[in-house]
């Protein structure tokens, strides 16, 4: 049963600096991949590495909407960063008012700039978004996002955001939070979305899910991503595997081989 970690940031020092021994234990719990997302540009050489080091490690560019005195992406500079054979998609990228206040045009402006480089490149976005969906979801609309799609990640919004997603074209993905007893409304989210546009991640070193949660988050936990999602929808371990590396083939275009 093969899982994949469809967004994680194993470039980050925590995790980095054990990368053996990570990767060990994704080989034990049969993850036979991961996507590494970009957070800011200075940062992407590290992300890079990680993708051009092991055949089975991919990668992204983009800006996070978090990131509010870094370098700005113009669409030129993604596109031809995205030029890369292992670079799969743009991102992350989206809007976050929940850490940021004040105005933030300019995390919208920079969403803006995400979209059109995907659609120029023609790699599916990965999109996070927190107190912010309305907006999100506009932008989307108004940038035809639609035309190259791609995912919500760490998802956690309601099922209205996540139907509004999905008309798009995009994929849902759970993180270790839909794990956690207290987050009700998402476990509903995940008995709902059709099986075949759902996708798990780790957000690692971030988030890391029941029985793991507090502690350094990686890889190879995002088994338990799929285990929680195999008991809310009263399916097996082996289906939420399969269908879940399947549909990451089927958007981001590569295969992995367990």
């Amino acid at each position: 049963m093969p899982f994949v970690d469809s967004h994680c940031h194993i470039n980050f020092s925590e995790l980095a600096q054990n990368i053996t021994g990570l990767r060990d234990k994704m080989q034990q719990n049969e993850v036979v991949g991961a996507l590494c997302v970009s957070v800011n540009l200075a940062d992407f050489p590290a992300v890079l590495v990680m993708a051009e080091g092991y055949p089975n490690i991919y990668a992204s560019v983009g800006v996070h909407p978090d990131y509010e005195d870094v370098e700005e992406p113009d669409v030129a500079r993604l596109v031809g960063l995205a030029q890369h054979p292992k670079v799969i998609a743009i991102g992350e990228t989206g809007l976050d008012y929940y850490r940021l206040t004040g105005d933030l045009e300019w995390q919208r402006e920079r969403f803006r700039t995400h979209i059109r480089a995907a659609r120029q490149s023609g790699k599916p976005l990965i999109i996070h978004t927190r107190s912010a969906a309305e907006d999100t979801l506009r932008i989307m609309a108004e940038e035809d996002a639609a035309a190259v799609g791609g995912v919500m990640h760490c998802f956690t919004e309601s099922w209205e955001v996540a139907q509004a997603a999905l008309a798009m074209g995009f994929y849902i993905s759970f993180s270790g939070i839909v794990t956690f007893k207290n987050a009700k409304q998402l476990k509903e989210v995940a008995q709902r979305v059709p099986l075949e546009r759902i996708l798990i991640e780790t957000d690692a070193p971030y988030l890391a899910p029941v029985p793991f949660r507090g502690k350094l988050n990686e890889p190879a936990y995002v088994k338990h991503v799929a285990e929680e999602i195999a008991l809310l929808r009263g399916i097996s371990l082996d289906e939420v595997g399969q269908r879940t590396t399947e549909n990451f083939t089927r958007l981001f275009g590569v295969k992995f081989f367990s």
